[in-house]
């Protein structure tokens, strides 16, 4: 039987984010649009910054600062290719930190499909629904 969209892509963040750098929590994101992937991304350091599974996290206010966001990763690469993410849906194995769910809001991302409650920001709920964008908690199929 085949997977439907929604957990074909959750299960493809999931594998993304075995390529994350970060040895606290693994975090894939894939943005699609019209059934066709535009862009992944996973948690890691700045491009030719070592990385935390190298050196260590570097830990403020208990969050690693040397660590890009799997999502802002993402819609970096679509700003970094000039390609559009109006209108299109991010898969993420997490629910997006307030930050993130900031940069979905402002890159046009209509839909967040995410598969792990982790740390839920009520500001971020909040902006999201003020947003119209639409959120779904979707568990992986495996």
């Amino acid at each position: 039987m085949r997977k439907s969209w929604d957990h074909y892509f959750i299960d493809m963040a999931r594998m993304v984010a075995t390529r994350a750098t970060c040895p606290r929590r693994q975090v894939g994101a894939v943005i699609v649009r019209e059934k066709r992937t535009i862009a992944s991304g996973y948690n890691g350091s700045v491009a030719g910054d070592v990385h935390c599974d190298e050196a260590g996290c570097k830990i403020v206010e208990d969050h690693c600062i040397r660590t890009i966001h799997a999502e802002s990763n993402a819609i970096l690469q679509c700003a970094r290719f000039g390609v559009s993410t109006e209108g299109a849906s991010l898969y993420v194995t997490h629910f997006p930190c307030l930050q993130c769910s900031k940069q979905i809001i402002q890159a046009g991302i209509a839909r967040v499909i995410y598969a792990e409650e982790y740390r839920i920001d009520d500001y971020a709920l909040e902006l999201l629904a003020q947003a119209h964008v639409d959120v779904v908690h979707k568990q992986p199929t495996s």
